[in-house]
């Protein structure tokens, strides 16, 4: 259950105010390429290869971070269902405060990483960006950052939550790397997909205040060993 929330919530902070409108810039940056009518002439090799050394940065850091989060956990194990209501209950705040329900200050400051004029030059260099822009992160995407760290910090082995903060940057990276290609051909995509973005951001909102719920209620755990039940991976 888990699993799906760590997905899912890569894949829309992707889809965030903060992030989507920017991904031609990033792309931009990435390349060396400069923005062109309205596409980035950039070959599609070159693009993919950037691209994915780019997530690889970011995943990096991401995955570092549940690394972090699950040792802590591992800590304080014995207060584990005390973890897990806390933690439940700043999800449910992040949530609301995503879903524009709240409106706390405090949550909405924000740190901004300036690429500079340097472009990238290489593989490397391209993961140092995604580093940096992770390292970086921007306010309405930490709080669903947040909340997958708050539920890695409840699992019950350190590879557990590298897992979920794993697939938390695979959901981020998939629509990365698709949108980077596309692209390439025309910008269109990201203007038509931009007068979603407050919609998407409000799903995202509510898909945590559920996640809160189950996690504080501890029927997190009772849904994820129903789930495995049924899985063939049981057998």
């Amino acid at each position: 259950m888990s699993v799906i929330f760590a997905f899912v919530a890569g894949a829309l902070s992707f889809f965030s105010p903060c992030i989507f409108p920017l991904v031609p810039a990033y792309v931009a940056h990435l390349t060396g390429t400069p923005i062109a009518g309205d596409r980035i002439r950039v070959g599609k090799r070159e693009i993919f290869i950037r691209s994915l050394a780019f997530i690889g940065g970011f995943s990096i850091i991401f995955v570092l971070m549940g690394a972090t989060a699950s040792v802590i956990g591992q800590m304080l194990v014995q207060y584990r269902e005390l973890i897990e209501k806390i933690a439940g209950l700043f999800i449910i705040i992040f949530g609301l405060q995503m879903a524009g329900i709240l409106s706390f200050r405090l949550l909405m400051r924000e740190k901004r990483w300036d690429a500079g004029a340097k472009k990238p030059t290489g593989l490397l260099s391209s993961t140092f960006v995604g580093m940096a822009f992770a390292a970086g992160w921007t306010p309405c995407v930490g709080l669903t950052l947040s909340s997958i760290l708050l539920l890695a910090s409840s699992t019950e082995t350190l590879y557990s939550g590298m897992a979920l903060l794993l697939l938390y940057s695979l959901g981020l990276g998939v629509p990365f790397l698709l949108i980077s290609l596309a692209i390439t051909k025309s910008l269109r995509i990201v203007k038509n997909v931009n007068r979603w973005l407050p919609l998407l951001s409000k799903v995202n909102g509510w898909l945590l205040v559920v996640l809160g719920v189950l996690l504080y209620t501890g029927q997190m755990t009772k849904i994820s060993a129903l789930l495995s039940s049924y899985s063939i991976f049981s057998f």
